[in-house]
């Protein structure tokens, strides 16, 4: 019988905390699961950590993807395993190889997708609790407090991968087009599924411990001041140009709500004009962000400078 979650475990130079990230899948209230995992050209020798493990829990719960090999980078990587991970599982969750999960994370997941019909696309994700090297507590991430949906995806993204289930239909969509070469996997995930009308189904309730050691891919910030200063450092250019990159590549896609697509058709006059013009757009749309603050920060930016072109790369899923 095929488990009905595939957790899917990217690890790249973590071996240092992959012992306690496994520990907590194996304590976890739902064991209907099987870990499908990737080394991502670590130095620190992995292979040895999953091996202990695989040896406690059970080696057909533990599967090894070889190919594609090489260094992909995070959201390659992550994709290549969704792909790779059989079709037929109902759940599908990307891990970090640095986080400890909780033990009921697979459990809610479960409960909460099972209120979606099969046949509709649904994503969950969760708050987290942030914790330092040591897995001290230092803070729990934002809440959504303006909740989830496609015009706020357009222009933030709020789901933390590390939390992120799919369901089967949600899979699918996520492999299907062609995904920009900077938008990372969680954030895809959440423009297409909303773009397509399907179930977004945000938790309060946090369902991992989110280590924050300075070596994270990304990372969090606790509070819509720090998401601010840190968006204000990288100033407009990446933004803009990240937004008009998925603009392009959710245009290819099939099965968009006609308000996605008519979302996306408006925002193409965002390239030609003027700075009030691009804000009367932006509000007639509803594009917002999560606070009052980011959303001033997002005015700015749409004010000061035209959507430049959007750029080639665009790759299949991968």
């Amino acid at each position: 019988m095929l488990p009905r979650t595939i957790i899917l475990l990217s690890v790249y130079d973590g071996a240092a905390f992959l012992p306690q990230q496994l520990d907590s899948l194996g304590a976890q209230t739902d064991p209907d699961w099987l870990l499908l995992w990737r080394d991502d050209c670590s130095r620190d020798g992995p292979e040895t950590v999953v091996q202990r493990f695989a040896d406690r829990v059970g080696p057909d719960r533990v599967r090894r993807l070889v190919e594609p090999a090489g260094n992909l980078g995070v959201a390659r990587s992550f994709l290549a395993l969704l792909r790779a991970a059989p079709a037929e599982a109902e759940h599908f969750a990307f891990c970090d190889q640095d986080d400890v999960w909780l033990p009921e994370k697979l459990e809610r997941a479960a409960a909460a997708i099972a209120t979606v019909p099969a046949d509709r696309p649904a994503l969950y994700f969760t708050r987290q609790v942030l914790v330092d090297r040591a897995l001290n507590p230092v803070g729990v991430s934002p809440d959504v407090g303006r909740g989830a949906g496609f015009t706020n995806a357009l222009v933030q993204n709020i789901v933390t991968g590390c939390t992120a289930v799919l369901n089967r239909e949600a899979r699918s969509l996520v492999l299907a087009p062609p995904r920009p070469e900077g938008t990372l996997h969680d954030w895809w995930a959440y423009l297409v599924v909303s773009a397509a009308g399907g179930r977004l189904i945000f938790d309060p309730t946090p369902s991992i411990l989110y280590r924050q050691h300075g070596a994270n891919a990304v990372g969090s910030n606790a509070s819509t001041l720090a998401r601010a200063w840190r968006a204000l450092r990288r100033g407009p250019g990446p933004f803009l140009q990240a937004l008009s990159d998925n603009i392009a590549a959710l245009s290819a896609l099939s099965g968009l709500t006609p308000e996605a697509r008519h979302t996306l058709e408006s925002l193409e006059t965002l390239r030609a004009t003027s700075g009030l013009g691009r804000l009367c757009t932006l509000r007639r749309l509803g594009l917002a962000r999560q606070g009052l603050l980011e959303d001033l920060l997002l005015w700015l930016w749409i004010a000061m400078r035209p959507l430049p072109p959007a750029r080639g790369g665009a790759i299949g899923g991968g």
